[in-house]
């Protein structure tokens, strides 16, 4: 059965090519650019669309016609999206502002990392391959897992052997073969690009296949929804890695103001942690692109990502909402694992609790103002962090 998809093409950000989108695709092969895939909303009626979505149901497939898979028999799905939004109030921290959380850790395989795979297993079903692999500090590595035993796939994932053991164990339940590589999650890219070359297998890296990144663009869809018939977040906050849900997001504040369903997109931020921030960087120094971290160090696993590929797209999605970038310290990411956990009882990975210990900068910094409302991004449950005593 048809999803009623609105793909056309992919098309390249850098050199302006075009590609088929009904064929298995990696980077630009002429400028070696990311490809975003590009849907004909001319075809759709916004409003009208808008106001039948809660007929559909409570998962991410519900925006199927903005979503790149074509016939739903190769939809394999765990029930992922549609995570919820919990108000948390006035923040001590950062008094006068209305803060909410969007609780990613609530998503099958317990991350926001449920939705990228999510759909890019499906289309990669869809265009014939059977065997994926990726480089991941963790949770990218359980979502793909998952989504390829549902989609029996043949999943090979590579992971730095500082990964807390609770992942790689997952993996393996999941039937997945783990690959334990010394190092950042760029020397397991690099391990895995190596021996992966000439075997066949597809690549599901961050932004180096199309699709992950619309799975991540349901978050912003969700947002709309969520925050309908009240107002949007004058701002988001997010915990940036490889940067992929802040591109997600623009995307779909972009899909949303071609529909006439959004003026004013929310601002974006991205947070990283000091001891490894070469978005922040690139964004205060006002660069295109970002340079490689030198000695990265956090205690965010999913923060730790030196050079994240596409940094392009990451930045042009934050500057086009009028966002910025902050760092944060790991003294002040452990305090807010607990605070968030005690005060909220939000349970959030050191990358969720990131945006939280973002808040007193922000505002301090006049980058976020009293009476605003802001929403954070806690991207993953901190259970598989217990017992760390990261949390203070």
């Amino acid at each position: 059965m048809s999803t009623g998809s609105l793909l056309t093409r992919l098309t390249c950000r850098g050199c302006s090519a075009s590609f088929d989108a009904d064929r298995p695709q990696t980077v630009c092969p002429t400028c070696g650019s990311a490809l975003l895939a590009e849907y004909d909303l001319s075809r759709l009626e916004g409003h009208a669309w808008l106001a039948s979505l809660p007929g559909r149901p409570t998962t991410l497939w519900r925006y199927r016609e903005l979503l790149p898979v074509r016939d739903e028999k190769w939809i394999s799905s765990l029930g992922e999206g549609c995570s919820p939004v919990l108000p948390l109030g006035e923040v001590p921290e950062a008094p006068g502002l209305e803060v909410w959380v969007k609780d990613e850790g609530a998503l099958p395989t317990g991350s926001f990392k449920a939705r990228g795979m999510a759909v890019a297993v499906s289309r990669a079903s869809e265009l014939g391959l059977t065997e994926l692999f990726v480089p991941s500090a963790g949770n990218a590595a359980v979502a793909l897992s998952a989504y390829g035993a549902r989609a029996r796939r043949k999943v090979r994932v590579y992971l730095p052997e500082a990964t807390p053991e609770a992942m790689p164990e997952a993996c393996r339940l999941y039937g997945a073969e783990v690959v334990r590589v010394p190092g950042t999650i760029r020397d397991a890219g690099i391990a895995a690009r190596q021996r992966e070359e000439g075997t066949g297998a597809f690549d599901v890296s961050t932004l180096r296949e199309p699709y992950r990144v619309e799975g991540k663009k349901t978050m912003g869809w969700e947002i709309l929804e969520q925050f309908r018939g009240d107002r949007m977040p004058d701002a988001v906050v997010y915990p940036a890695g490889g940067g992929t849900g802040l591109v997600g997001m623009a995307r779909a504040f972009s899909e949303m103001r071609e529909l006439g369903l959004l003026e004013r997109p929310p601002r974006l931020y991205a947070v990283q942690p000091e001891g490894c921030a070469p978005l922040v960087r690139a964004l205060q120094e006002g660069k295109p692109r970002i340079e490689p971290w030198a000695e990265p160090r956090t205690v965010a696993p999913g923060l730790l990502v030196p050079a994240p590929f596409a940094s392009e797209r990451v930045l042009e999605a934050v500057r086009e909402t009028k966002g910025d970038g902050v760092p944060v310290s790991d003294e002040e990411i452990r305090r807010a694992m607990g605070q968030l956990g005690r005060r909220h009882g939000v349970s959030a990975s050191p990358e969720g609790a990131a945006p939280y210990a973002a808040l007193s900068r922000l505002l301090s910094g006049g980058r976020l103002h009293p009476g605003e409302r802001v929403l954070l991004f806690n991207t993953g449950t901190g259970i598989p962090f217990l017992g760390s005593g990261l949390a203070r």
